[in-house]
């Protein structure tokens, strides 16, 4: 499912896709999954991308959050919850200091 998320992102340009093991800090989910979109237009485009192979891979989308305003998409998957960040936003809310203490997946060999 982390992989299906990474290479949904992947495919509509996402930037610096970040996923964190939050299993030890957090009780919402395993991972994080963090990238932006540089305008309203593509972070749209990521979220709509990651909840359409969701569907199609028969993944329950719990709730989405964030949509109308496109500056910070919350896609919550149950295992997976996915933060879509209009760039100015992940720079100014900072999740992976945030869950610092959370480690990085390598999910090099999920994207292109």
């Amino acid at each position: 499912m982390l992989e299906l998320v990474v290479k949904a992102a992947d495919s509509k340009r996402a930037e610096d896709i970040v996923a964190l093991d939050v299993t030890t800090v957090s009780l919402l989910a395993d991972y994080f999954v963090i990238c932006h979109g540089n305008s309203d237009k593509q972070v749209m485009a990521i979220a709509n991308e990651i909840i359409e192979e969701s569907h199609k891979n028969q993944v329950e989308v719990k709730r989405i959050e964030g949509k109308e305003s496109a500056r910070w998409v919350l896609i919550d998957l149950g295992d997976i919850i996915v933060h879509v960040f209009h760039s100015e936003e992940r720079e100014f809310y900072n999740l992976e200091k945030l869950w610092s203490d959370a480690p990085l997946v390598n999910i090099s060999s999920m994207v292109d």
